[in-house]
């Protein structure tokens, strides 16, 4: 996780941050995407789930794995996971550079609700925050 986290953001969380989401936190929970029969971390998801809400934290793919659907897959489970845990809505924070990111999340059903200004402490960039609504039918195709 460390390495994609690594090579996925400019300011990635550090080791004790992985470690106090894994050990410590009781609302965190944290997603793998593996292939060639699970030898290889390909993404990662973590999330908090409270009260109804699932607050997506953070996802990513492996650069060597992008582009094939993974990131795609892997958000939809995590969505299923909200319904399942009888959350309401999920609720992320993304930039608003970055367009790949965005088609998958718009695809997916969120809508952009609010804008953090300056949440990005490398760049100043705003985080634009986007919902999802959550029902324990909904199926993410």
């Amino acid at each position: 996780m460390a390495e994609i986290e690594d090579l996925s953001f400019p300011i990635p969380w550090s080791l004790s941050s992985f470690r106090y989401e894994l050990m410590e936190n009781p609302y965190a929970s944290l997603f793998g995407a593996s292939i060639h029969h699970g030898r290889v971390l390909a993404a990662f998801a973590c999330v908090w789930i409270i009260d109804q809400e699932m607050k997506i934290n953070n996802v990513a793919v492996h650069p060597r794995w992008r582009g094939r659907g993974i990131g795609s897959r892997l958000l939809k489970h995590l969505l299923e996971f909200g319904a399942q845990q009888g959350c309401l809505e999920a609720t992320l924070e993304v930039r608003p550079s970055n367009q790949v990111a965005k088609k998958i999340y718009d695809r997916l059903g969120f809508r952009t609700v609010g804008r953090r200004r300056g949440y990005y402490s490398d760049t100043h960039e705003d985080a634009l925050v986007m919902t999802c609504p959550l029902t324990p039918r909904t199926m993410w195709r």
